[in-house]
């Protein structure tokens, strides 16, 4: 039998771990009530500008007491010595993960991931994600967009190949392209919408690892009961619908 992506995530215990739930739709105080909700029904909490310039450092504090994990979403963007500087806080705040534009070479950012190596060593600290934005570009759209054009894929590759970013932070109709360019073992963090009319398996067939929901969740009155609907449709979408070959997938490309 061919092994297929995702893989082995077709139990809800396990899907749980792929949903992020997206927290700048309220006030502070609401945010940390939606982490209670669903703390341990989720795998991470995404905070972003809007919230952090409101609350700071302490949001994070206060998620991860209440048992939720974090994906900081600053998108940081700073000469090479400011962003790793960024980087070490935000090591330092426990964030599962973090995202920063890649506009830099990848000797800057692999700077960025060594230091924050060394400190994780040295203080014992557990190694965040670094995720490279691939996003920004869509709101432009222009008409040659990040991965219409072959030479940020290409580039892309490279960050996978050397490993100098763990993953991506992309638009779900990129991410099918994304994974069969930068293979099995580059994340890839998408939002919760698809094309027109997809179900919410979309992004996760197609070959995202993590699939972030916002208005859904802060529109409902029970987001918990919303968030057990969604992985139902998310286990019934990828039981039923067509994936990818991991055949197809290489473990990592080949430096170029």
């Amino acid at each position: 039998m061919p092994d297929y992506w995702p893989f082995s995530i077709l139990r809800q215990s396990a899907l749980r771990e792929r949903v992020i739930v997206e927290l700048d739709h309220g006030t502070p105080g609401e945010a940390l009530q939606m982490v209670e909700r669903l703390a341990g029904q989720v795998g991470m909490f995404k905070v972003g500008k809007h919230l952090f310039l409101q609350a700071g450092p302490e949001l994070l504090r206060a998620i991860r007491r209440r048992g939720g994990e974090v994906f900081l979403d600053l998108k940081f963007q700073d000469s090479p010595r400011l962003l790793s500087r960024a980087a070490v806080q935000a090591t330092r705040l426990g964030v599962k993960m973090f995202d920063l534009h890649p506009n830099y070479s990848a000797e800057g950012i692999d700077r960025t991931r060594a230091e924050i190596s060394r400190l994780c060593q040295l203080e014992g600290l557990r190694r965040p994600y670094l995720l490279a934005v691939a996003t920004y570009l869509s709101l432009v759209r222009q008409a040659e967009a990040l991965l219409g054009n072959d030479q940020q894929l290409t580039r892309l590759a490279r960050f996978a190949a050397q490993a100098v970013v763990d993953g991506v932070y992309i638009d779900p109709e990129h991410a099918s392209r994304v994974r069969a360019v930068c293979g099995r073992r580059f994340l890839i963090v998408t939002s919760g919408r698809g094309q027109p009319g997809a179900e919410p398996a979309y992004a996760l067939r197609s070959g995202a690892d993590y699939l972030i929901l916002g208005r859904t969740l802060w529109e409902t009155s029970d987001p918990l009961q919303r968030v057990h609907q969604i992985l139902t449709e998310l286990e019934r979408g990828l039981r039923s619908g067509p994936r990818i070959p991991a055949s197809l997938l290489a473990e990592r490309p080949s430096p170029s």
